[in-house]
């Protein structure tokens, strides 16, 4: 596969960036970071790494990731976090695929890490996001927060991992915390969702049992039950923030 765009949206990613955009730069033809008002080196990380910069206001994740898509000029578009990065055997395996291929999309099989360690369970093992798409066959749901890919055409998985290295600590699982319930809120008010405290009671016991025992969270030690945990407080606060948005 040639003529591939990497793209990236970022806010304040200077730590990480450099190791996303290095994990993929030797098989794209161009990188776009789309930059959103950073205050920190994000910027000049990128432009050392040989990205092209745009800034956009954020407004949502689908707005500012449909805007970078925009910016693509390849053939293909592979979207990448900051904080995700290509293993070698995922890059030698996008690289491979023949340009004339019947699919217009791919599914990446993401690894997720938390607190330091790799989440075996816990509902976070068997993530394959669509990721590397056909330009002009697709565009992000029109959502605030959990955008995603919708093409038309055939989709396919890839066999390698991309490796998610969110949440290294507390602090930045709770910085990104309460912007996400805060979108997540609005997504519920724009589909016409009503708050019910009688729902939530009994949601949350579900949402904790759902991925410490039935995904099997236990067996990922106390990551797994932090994990189990911090999840079930972002439902109960993103429906808290419902119940101030419709009150």
């Amino acid at each position: 596969m040639k003529d591939i765009s990497l793209f990236i949206i970022a806010k304040n990613e200077g730590d990480k960036l450099e190791a996303c955009i290095e994990s993929a730069k030797a098989i794209c033809s161009e990188i776009i970071v789309c930059d959103s008002g950073s205050t920190d080196n994000t910027v000049e990380v990128a432009e050392k790494c040989g990205a092209k910069v745009i800034q956009h206001e954020f407004i949502g994740f689908a707005d500012q990731k449909n805007f970078a898509l925009d910016a693509c000029t390849g053939k293909w578009a592979l979207s990448l976090d900051a904080d995700e990065i290509l293993t070698k055997e995922l890059a030698e395996e996008i690289a491979a695929i023949p340009d004339n291929t019947e699919f217009n999309g791919f599914d990446i099989h993401r690894v997720n890490y938390f607190l330091g360690g790799r989440m075996n369970h816990s509902g976070l093992n068997n993530e394959y996001i669509l990721r590397l798409i056909r330009i002009g066959s697709g565009r992000y749901r029109d959502v605030l927060v959990h955008e995603g890919l919708e093409i038309n055409g055939k989709i396919t998985r890839l066999n390698n991992e991309m490796l998610h290295y969110s949440y290294a600590d507390l602090e930045n699982y709770f910085n990104k915390f309460n912007k996400y319930t805060s979108f997540a809120a609005r997504d519920l008010v724009a589909k016409g969702r009503k708050f019910s405290l009688l729902g939530t009671l009994f949601r949350l016991p579900f949402e904790f049992l759902k991925r410490y025992v039935l995904k099997l969270g236990f067996l990922d030690g106390i990551r797994g039950f932090i994990w189990a945990s911090c999840s079930t407080f972002y439902v109960f606060v993103k429906y808290i923030k419902l119940w101030t948005l419709t009150k």
